[in-house]
């Protein structure tokens, strides 16, 4: 591929045109060998105009109404001049492997908004339902100029704790009527949110109130991730448009009072170095199954284990051996 292509590519990026920096996360999704080393590239090339917006994950149950907020939430930001970008992430069809849920249908306001961009991501089978290149797009997004970037997550599950991973602020929705649910789910996702906000509160005041006091009283009895920062609890209603203002100033807050400590700039550093590990245990691991007598006795091998003629630790150390030549 001509080098002066990728090279406009980038420039169309930098010059905030959606054209391009649609190309450019195609370019980014593709499994193919080629177009990794010139998403490498690229990546390269737009790494310097990065790190300026702020990274919002938002997850919850299906049926909280994430995509009702993120619009609200995202029309909201635009009315004060800011760009936005949303990166839906999507369960993958098994037959096509595409996006399922199709999120630009389901944020057809902010989908036709010159400021925004959403770009529904097949999750592809990676860990959790987090798409294996929502990092890097979330780059591009940033050298394309968005100042928001916010990613949504399938639902509760470990697709959180990797948006969590990425992301400066995670922010979890909740139904008025959480029940015992909230008993089940506050040792895991609760404990890695940073702002939590009880959505449809305007269907259910009173019930959406003692969610409200239920969830304070479940973070009371969590360690806080940070001496700086006391989780706040939200009543929002997001078809209504209530609490998005609110919304958007706590997490303004969040970032005045991060960055103020030193945690915000810790825990981009900590997420950048965690990325680096993640993409060599993954680089690894591709080897591994490309090795030639990896390829060759993995299937004797697997039937071994399976017959119990062979245990999983000895299969897994003849193969791991062959890596030592």
């Amino acid at each position: 591929m001509d080098r002066d292509v990728d090279r406009a590519l980038a420039d169309g990026v930098l010059a905030r045109r959606l054209r391009p920096l649609a190309k450019a996360i195609t370019l980014i999704e593709s499994q193919r060998a080629d177009h990794r080393a010139r998403a490498r590239q690229l990546l390269e090339a737009l790494l310097p105009h990065t790190g300026g917006a702020m990274r919002i994950g938002i997850s919850g149950v299906p049926g909280v109404g994430k995509s009702t907020f993120i619009e609200a939430f995202g029309l909201y930001l635009i009315e004060r001049g800011l760009r936005v970008a949303v990166l839906a992430v999507d369960p993958s069809s098994s037959l096509t492997g595409g996006s399922i849920l199709g999120d630009k249908t389901r944020m057809e306001l902010l989908s036709r908004h010159p400021s925004a961009f959403i770009r529904p991501t097949p999750s592809a089978g990676s860990l959790g339902g987090v798409a294996e290149k929502t990092r890097e797009v979330m780059l591009a997004c940033e050298a394309a100029g968005f100042d928001v970037i916010v990613v949504e997550t399938v639902g509760v599950g470990q697709s959180e704790t990797a948006v969590a991973g990425m992301t400066d602020i995670f922010c979890l929705l909740q139904l008025p009527n959480a029940g015992d649910d909230l008993q089940a789910i506050k040792k895991g996702v609760v404990e890695l949110a940073d702002l939590i906000a009880i959505n449809k509160a305007d269907i259910n005041p009173a019930a959406a109130l003692a969610a409200r006091a239920q969830m304070k009283t479940a973070l009371h009895m969590l360690r806080p991730a940070s001496p700086n920062w006391t989780v706040p609890v939200l009543a929002i209603s997001a078809l209504q448009k209530d609490g998005v203002a609110e919304f958007w100033e706590t997490v303004c807050q969040y970032r005045e009072a991060m960055t103020a400590s030193g945690e915000f700039a810790a825990r981009r550093r900590h997420q950048a170095t965690a990325w680096m590990w993640e993409l060599i245990d993954a680089g690894l691991r591709q080897r591994f199954r490309q090795h030639p007598r990896v390829m060759a006795d993995l299937p004797g091998l697997l039937a071994a284990v399976e017959a119990g003629r062979a245990t999983p630790s000895a299969a897994a150390l003849a193969l791991l051996a062959y890596l030592k030549g």
